[in-house]
C-alpha cells in the first residue's frame, strides 16, 4: 500500500495501476451525484439522449452538499452510502465512468462491472464532510438544479483524501483489511 497524487481525470492506465488499501489524493474535476441524479442520467439513456455530463474518465462522489456558508464554495461535502447507487453503476460504467467516491459496500455487479471496465472505487471518511469540504475550492451545479442538493455539481478539487477501498482487480480492503486479524 502505498501514497498516490493523481491529477484528474482518472485514466485507464492509472486507474489499472491502483490497490486496494493505496492512500489517494485527487486534484482536479470530480461530479457529485446521488440516487435521484443518478435514475436521472439513466432515464436519458433509455430514452436515446445523451447525458448531460461526458463520464469518460471522470469520477463520480456520491455526495449531496450542503449549502455554502458565505465566503466558501461548498458545505460539507460528505460522502453517501454507495450501495444506493448500484443498480445504475454499471451502466455508467460501461460508459467510461472510471472512479466512484462514497462509502460502504458494493455489490458483485458493480464489483465486476469494474473489473470488466478498469474502474475504481475509493472511499471517502464518513461523518468527515466539514474536513472534506476544505479540499473543494470550486463547485458549480451542471445538471438537474430541480434536484437542489441531489443535482450535479462539478467540483474543482485538491489533495481531496481518499482510499481505494476496491480495486480494477476485483480486491476489496472491507474483505482483505480484515485478514491480519482473523487469528
Amino acid at each position: 500500500m502505498s501514497h498516490i497524487d493523481i491529477q484528474l481525470p482518472l485514466d485507464r492506465d492509472t486507474a489499472a495501476g491502483l490497490r486496494a488499501g493505496d492512500s489517494v489524493t485527487l486534484t482536479g474535476t470530480l461530479y457529485t451525484a446521488r440516487d435521484a441524479a443518478h435514475k436521472k442520467l439513466i432515464e436519458r439513456l433509455d430514452a436515446g439522449e445523451a447525458l448531460p455530463v461526458d463520464l469518460t474518465d471522470q469520477v463520480i462522489y456520491y455526495c449531496g452538499p450542503c449549502p455554502a456558508p458565505e465566503g466558501y464554495p461548498i458545505g460539507s461535502a460528505g460522502p453517501t452510502t454507495s450501495g444506493r447507487m448500484d443498480r445504475y453503476a454499471p451502466r455508467l460504467l460501461a460508459l467510461g465512468l472510471r472512479g466512484m467516491v462514497g462509502k460502504g459496500q458494493r455489490s458483485e455487479d458493480v464489483i465486476a462491472a469494474m473489473r470488466r471496465h478498469t474502474a475504481v472505487y475509493f472511499g471517502a471518511t464518513g461523518g468527515a464532510g466539514a474536513l472534506l469540504a476544505r479540499h473543494i475550492v470550486a463547485a458549480e451545479t451542471v445538471a438537474f438544479p430541480e434536484l437542489g442538493t441531489e443535482a450535479i455539481r462539478k467540483l474543482r478539487v485538491e489533495h481531496f483524501p481518499v482510499t481505494v477501498v476496491i480495486d480494477s482487480l476485483g480486491n476489496n480492503l472491507y474483505d482483505i483489511g480484515k485478514e491480519p486479524y482473523r487469528e
